[in-house]
Parts: structure tokens; sequence; C-alpha cells
């Protein structure tokens, strides 16, 4: 081989090496930096991805793979005087509770039956997301932020009037009317959605 030749296979090889070692280091090229978020989000943004479903949504809890869900929509709440319009995603409480749409934080609320909840009015305008018994919420989650799909908003509690023995997520998805404001809009089973 001339020298030519050795000097395009070395080059080739380096070539490689280098974009070898970029894929093992996560796509990090040293030298540059990184969005503080992206590192700390980065293992809940895999669980979300894990647990995508039909519709364009994630299932909001980490861990939860969309067949694992059970369909509470319609049971009977309050000794018969409500249904349940949303479902619960049973999981073991401080469980990450993930945005399973991206959008902007509507509401933060404090409810006697939801504990700690959460509106996220998703990005389509027309669809909102209501979270609640969370035992917690995310620190600097505030109202007016935007959130990813797959973001950490909370975690899975037992605030409101859900036992204690039984931490869940109550995930709800409402369907929006112009200018309906978060306490609004039409609830949407979604269990067929996140179920697929």
């Amino acid at each position: 081989m001339t020298r030519l030749g050795w000097f395009l296979l070395l080059a080739f090889v380096a070539v490689i090496g280098t974009f070898l070692l970029i894929v093992n280091k996560g796509g990090h090229i040293p030298g540059t930096s990184r969005p503080a978020a992206a590192e700390s989000d980065a293992p809940l943004a895999a669980a979300g991805a894990a647990n995508k479903a039909g519709g364009g949504l994630i299932v909001p809890v980490a861990g939860v793979q969309p067949g694992q869900l059970t369909n509470s929509w319609g049971d009977e709440r309050g000794d018969g005087t409500r249904q349940h319009h949303a479902i619960d995603i049973m999981a073991p409480r401080g469980t990450p509770v993930l945005a399973a749409a991206a959008g902007t934080v509507e509401k933060i609320f404090e409810s006697a039956n939801g504990g700690h909840t959460v509106y996220i009015r998703r990005d389509d305008a027309g669809w909102q997301d209501y979270y609640a018994h969370l035992d917690a919420y995310v620190a600097d989650l505030r109202e007016g932020v935007k959130v990813r799909q797959g973001q950490q908003i909370g975690t899975v509690g037992s605030t409101g009037d859900a036992s204690p023995e039984a931490p869940h997520l109550h995930y709800e998805i409402h369907r929006m009317a112009p200018g309906e404001t978060w306490s609004k809009g039409s609830e949407v089973n979604p269990f067929p959605i996140l179920h697929g």
C-alpha cells in the first residue's frame, strides 16, 4: 500500500474511533456544554420514551407500561354520589410523575378531593391534562412554565381523598373549547388512548 493509502486508512480509523467514542458517551462531544436540564432529565426522558402509548401520549408514571393500565373510568366514587372520570395509575409513593404531553402549567391547585394537583394545557390548546393525588411537585414547577413530554412534574402520592395505603396518580384528559379556563373542559377517558 502506498503512503497515501496508509494515510487515508489511518484518517478513516481515527474518524470512526471518534464517532464510536461520542456514541459511547451518550452523544456528547467533548469540549462542548450540555444544558443542565438535559442531563438531569435524561433518565426520566428515557423512561417516558419506554412508556409511549397511542395518541402520541406517554403513560405519565415512570416505569408503567400501557398494558399495565386498568380502566377505572366510570367507577363509583363518594359512596356512589359521583363517577370517576379518570384512570388511576397505581405505583409506589415517590415514583416520578411525567408530563403525558408537552404544554404549559396552567394551574397548580390544592383540592380537597385531588390533593396536590396540576393542570397542564397542551401545546395544542384544545387539550388539557390533569394530575392529582401527587405526593410532591418538582421544585421548579410553577404556573406559566413550559414542560416537555416526559419531563417530571411531581411524584405519586395519596394526597386529598386518596387512601394512604394505595398511592396512585389520578389522571384525566379534558377536551377544551376555545376560551375555556383550567377548571372547565369535557372529560375524555384516557384508558383507550394510553392503552393503545
